[in-house]
């Protein structure tokens, strides 16, 4: 209960602090397992989707983001609660897939799952290419696969700022995508679909794509 009432103490403070323009909220599955696939241009990005999607919507995070002190510290890990968040580590190989694991959980409890493709924030505003995890969440729960494209929150909060500031977002949801068994490769299939993907929130955002990985979030 209590994170639900956090929710919804947030939510108008985002309205004012960020005054989104939300576009699609429709395109959003009212109940049963959904991934909101969106890009990332700023630590704001996992906080504002939760806030501004038509229910609530469950994002992994670090777990030393719970217990860090000092006041910054704190507001983060209560907001992150708040928000429902849910804690994993990050690191080797083993970690990654551990965490997709619990994700794949949460969608079997029929909940909405946010993800960022790219793994880290892009530092320049191209549009990165994705890792294949969201694939392999969407063939083994079968749930639809929502774009999402976050514009200006690099903005709001650039990389290395402590807070965000005053500004105007735009998020847009596009309509579902859907994927079936895959047929042939495994790993050539949740490819595909990870382009498909990709080239989707490209269309929402307008972002130029760095036809690349972000070598900062690892993996592969």
């Amino acid at each position: 209960m209590l994170p639900q009432l956090i929710r919804a103490s947030l939510i108008p403070v985002s309205r004012v602090a960020f005054r989104p323009v939300i576009e699609g909220r429709a395109h959003v599955p009212p109940a049963g397992p959904v991934i909101l696939a969106a890009n990332h241009l700023s630590f704001l990005d996992s906080f504002l989707v939760p806030l501004v999607a038509p229910r609530p919507v469950v994002f992994l995070a670090k777990d030393d983001y719970f217990t860090r002190t000092g006041v910054r510290g704190r507001l983060i890990g209560a907001t992150l609660r708040g928000l429902g968040a849910v804690p994993v580590p990050r690191g080797a190989h083993r970690a990654a897939q551990a965490a997709l694991e619990t994700a794949l959980g949460l969608l079997h409890e029929g909940r909405a799952f946010g993800i960022h493709p790219e793994g880290s924030r892009s530092r320049d505003g191209r549009l990165y290419r994705g890792r294949t995890g969201v694939a392999w969440l969407a063939f083994a729960s079968g749930a639809p696969v929502v774009p999402v494209a976050l514009i200006g929150t690099e903005q709001i909060q650039p990389v290395g700022a402590s807070f965000p500031r005053p500004g105007r977002v735009i998020v847009r949801f596009g309509a579902p995508l859907r994927f079936g068994a895959p047929v042939g490769s495994a790993g050539r299939a949740r490819r595909e679909a990870t382009d498909r993907i990709m080239a989707e929130i490209g269309k929402l955002s307008g972002q130029e794509p760095a036809g690349c990985y972000n070598e900062l979030s690892g993996g592969g």
